[in-house]
């Protein structure tokens, strides 16, 4: 238990640190993206001043919490990399603007306080300018911790072991300072996710989370930014929703469907969380489609993203606060934890898949673990890497995300689709107003009658009608 459920992704964060001269930029540029930033931040406030509304009475976040469609920055994105791919990346994300995810260490953000009140935000700006460049409306992780909170000193080791390291209690305050100070730094981030997936909260010597210990972190993180940034929206607690096969029985919860069931450990953390929390706006999960062991996909690869639908119903009936979904999976990795097993037409369609089933069942919002790479074979990344000279051009799944986005978002009236024909079984639809995408599960070409017209669709083919 413990582990990251995007495992290359942690490694991306410092165990696989950049080459030697990537991690800090002259004080030009820095200084640079600041100044731009700052324009481009009352933009971003302006447009979240609008869709800020107190929402539906008694909801937790109001309309606010309802960011929809997004994506993660992981180790390598565009701020990084030729003049030119960064610029066509920032033009491709600006097209049509998403909600964009960092961690404040890790993930290609240097250690922000390698010294007890001696802050370094060179990488963390740097990340925020891009957010604020490219539109989308910026949240931040406040994960990962400085060394000397978790029994370090003053050097940072990137390693997993250390980065997956929670801060000791005696620093759960320092932390909630850290946050406080970024969260004073960028008034225009609105919204805090407090840690990653119960990183080092896990006691071996209970079999369970340390749920106690993040809970204390949480409540006095949340305070702190609430007292920093009175525009902060707040929430937790990013626990990951493991599920092993139908009719196992260790620590079986009765979150389960056809595609399995939810390890109880992962409700115990949440139902505590809920329970002892101080305030929230919105929670926090995260998963997989596939059981924790073996990686199966039950009944199917299609089929088992109803796990994505049952869940987010259970958290809103447990909770009734805004769901996030932090990160979600389809794809099983392979023994070196890649995901390169599927074609990317695949690829896209059961992550289109798994996106209609978390818009129908309510989810507020939903950040795309972008797995980017410095080379130009990277399966599911949303931009050709920067580091090309030909980089940063759009690639499959940043079009069907920006165009979810646009056409689905929280709060869509969704309405039914008929579907007509031999093939129709092998169609997934989601509808709104005249938006419609079709999906085809299937491994081959099919032929149906979709809203009265007939439509031929490709093997495992995406299409907007």
């Amino acid at each position: 238990m413990g582990r990251h459920r995007g495992g290359r992704a942690l490694l991306q964060a410092g165990g696989g640190r950049p080459r030697a001269g990537r991690w800090r930029l002259p004080a030009l540029l820095a200084g640079t993206g600041l100044v731009l930033g700052l324009v481009l931040a009352l933009v971003v406030l302006a447009w979240q001043s609008g869709v800020g509304g107190t929402g539906p009475p008694g909801r937790a976040g109001g309309t606010a919490a309802d960011l929809g469609w997004g994506f993660t920055h992981t180790q390598y994105s565009a701020d990084l990399g030729q003049d030119g791919a960064r610029k066509a990346a920032v033009t491709a994300l600006s097209a049509d603007p998403l909600p964009q995810n960092q961690h404040i260490m890790g993930w290609g953000a240097d250690n922000p306080e390698p010294r007890p009140g001696a802050y370094n935000f060179s990488d963390l700006d740097r990340r925020v300018a891009l957010m604020r460049r490219s539109g989308g409306a910026p949240v931040l992780t406040l994960c990962c911790a400085p060394d000397w909170m978790k029994g370090g000193g003053t050097r940072t080791d990137w390693s997993q072991k250390s980065l997956e390291k929670a801060p000791e209690r005696a620093h759960y305050r320092d932390f909630a300072k850290l946050a406080g100070v970024i969260a004073a730094r960028y008034p225009d981030v609105r919204h805090f996710i407090v840690w990653n997936e119960f990183k080092g909260f896990y006691d071996e010597s209970r079999n369970r989370w340390d749920y106690e210990g993040y809970t204390e972190l949480y409540n006095l993180v949340y305070k702190e930014v609430k007292k920093r940034n009175r525009h902060a929206l707040v929430g937790g607690p990013y626990v990951v929703m493991d599920s092993e096969a139908p009719g196992s029985e260790t620590n079986a919860s009765r979150l389960q469907g056809d595609w399995g069931v939810v390890d109880q450990r992962a409700i115990d953390a949440l139902e505590y969380w809920d329970e002892h929390k101080e305030g929230a706006d919105f929670v926090v999960v995260d998963g997989s489609s596939y059981t924790r062991t073996g990686s199966r996909t039950l009944p199917d690869e299609f089929a088992a993203t109803a796990k994505f639908a049952d869940v987010t119903t259970w958290l809103n009936r447990t909770t009734g606060l805004p769901v996030w979904w932090a990160e979600w999976y389809v794809e099983p990795a392979d023994a070196h934890d890649e995901r390169k097993l599927w074609t990317e037409p695949h690829r896209v369609a059961v992550q289109a898949v798994a996106m209609m089933r978390l818009a129908e069942s309510g989810a507020a919002a939903a950040f795309y673990w972008n797995p980017e790479e410095q080379g130009p074979d990277c399966p599911g990344c949303l931009w050709r890497s920067t580091e090309l000279g030909d980089g940063g051009g759009g690639l499959p799944m940043l079009g069907l995300l920006s165009r979810f986005a646009k056409e689905f978002p929280p709060g869509a009236d969704f309405r039914p689709v008929d579907v007509e024909g031999a093939d129709g079984a092998r169609l997934r639809t989601l509808a709104a107003g005249d938006a419609l995408l079709v999906v085809n599960t299937s491994d081959r070409g099919v032929t149906a009658r979709v809203d009265g017209r007939t439509v031929d669709l490709g093997a495992y083919e995406a299409r907007w009608l």
